[in-house]
């Protein structure tokens, strides 16, 4: 029988930076969040959320901006094969309780997503990626108790276990979402970026942040 070797076809890229904040600064964090006014999820009691604000409106997000800058940057040249000038457009946080969730969604207008994760997860309430629903798929699946799920056939992936301090990095497009949290309260970070421009054979479209405190 002949070699024979199996390319992966347009892979989505999913970037982790471990430690990306020292504990100071996560601790830096914490108390600023807990010190702002939280608005509870329209979908889960148990989850809530403070305001999207400009990054360099505060000590610590200005600091997790600056850090995420030079991967964000990296890794939208993975997405667009060109070093572009990228920003970080907003930033918020959220506070999942015991017993909360995070319904499935995506993230408009950006192209980038990040989370940053301040607090350990529980192994129920790590971050669950989804294939895009109706996408160019067979419609019949093969999902029985012989059936081993992988890189090709797999519908859903579980981010691996997060460190607090660490930055995990995805196109904005991808469905993601967290289940029931059966541990203590999680604490994330999360941001939308955008680059300055793109540029398809000089059709370029060009992007702004216009963001308020």
């Amino acid at each position: 029988m002949s070699d024979f070797d199996i390319k992966a076809l347009f892979p989505t890229p999913f970037m982790r930076v471990p430690g990306l904040l020292d504990k100071a600064l996560v601790d830096a964090c914490i108390d600023h969040i807990l010190s702002q006014d939280q608005q509870r999820n329209a979908k889960s009691d148990l989850l809530r959320h403070t305001d999207i604000v400009n990054p360099d409106s505060s000590g610590p997000y200005q600091q997790v901006n600056e850090r995420a800058l030079p991967f964000l940057s990296q890794f939208g040249e993975l997405l667009f094969g060109e070093a572009l000038k990228w920003s970080v457009k907003e930033i918020w946080t959220n506070v999942l309780e015991p017993g909360g969730h995070q319904a499935l969604h995506t993230h408009a207008n950006s192209f980038i997503s990040g989370v940053v994760y301040l607090t350990s997860c529980h192994p129920s309430a790590r971050t669950v990626f989804h294939r895009a629903i109706g996408g160019q798929q067979f419609i019949f699946s093969n999902e029985n108790a012989k059936a081993e799920m992988g890189q090709f056939n797999g519908t859903k992936w579980v981010s691996p276990e997060p460190q607090p301090g660490d930055l995990v990095l995805f196109p904005s497009y991808m469905l993601h979402e967290v289940p029931v949290n059966q541990g203590d309260r999680r604490i994330t970070i999360a941001l939308n970026a955008i680059p300055d421009r793109l540029d398809t054979w000089g059709y370029t479209v060009e992007f702004s942040s216009h963001r308020s405190a």
